[in-house]
């Protein structure tokens, strides 16, 4: 598999500037510490982006893959009462990609996202391509225009 459609479509459509990266196997989560140490990108610059939902749809939060994502200060910034997603939930708004491969562009894919300011904190800033092959690599100035659309707030803490 390479880059998801949907996400090749808005990179094109923002007229992002980014490169690839290969995407090196990681025995743990998807997106976690061993896929940021594997592929040798220090873990607070790889996004990571996490669906969660309630009786109100679903929406995605992205976080840096150092942190873990607070969910009481989620629910409270947003006014929901969210829990994660179901793996049904997730191949339903996250079509064409493969599970654990979430790009941050929940908002491409008609969801809601978030997206935690502390990623906005370094030069640049990678995140998952919708396969395991590959990663996205830009700057955070494209970055935060590619996110435009997404909220933003601090949700996410790091893990020791």
């Amino acid at each position: 598999m390479t880059m998801a459609t949907t996400l090749a479509r808005c990179l094109s459509k923002k007229q992002s500037r980014f490169e690839t990266v290969p995407r090196p196997s990681s025995p743990s989560s998807p997106s976690g510490p061993a896929t940021a140490q594997a592929a040798y990108v220090p873990g607070d610059r790889l996004a990571r982006t996490v669906l969660l939902e309630d009786n109100r749809g679903y929406l995605a939060a992205v976080i840096p893959s150092s942190h873990q994502l607070k969910l009481l200060d989620i629910c409270e910034q947003t006014g929901r009462k969210l829990s994660l997603a179901h793996g049904d939930g997730v191949r339903e708004v996250f079509r064409d990609c493969d599970i654990g491969a979430l790009p941050p562009v929940g908002m491409a894919y008609g969801t809601l996202t978030w997206l935690d300011d502390s990623l906005l904190t370094h030069p640049d800033v990678y995140f998952e391509a919708g396969d395991h092959e590959e990663l996205v690599h830009m700057s955070t100035e494209q970055f935060t225009a590619l996110m435009a659309e997404a909220r933003r707030g601090h949700f996410a803490h790091r893990m020791m």
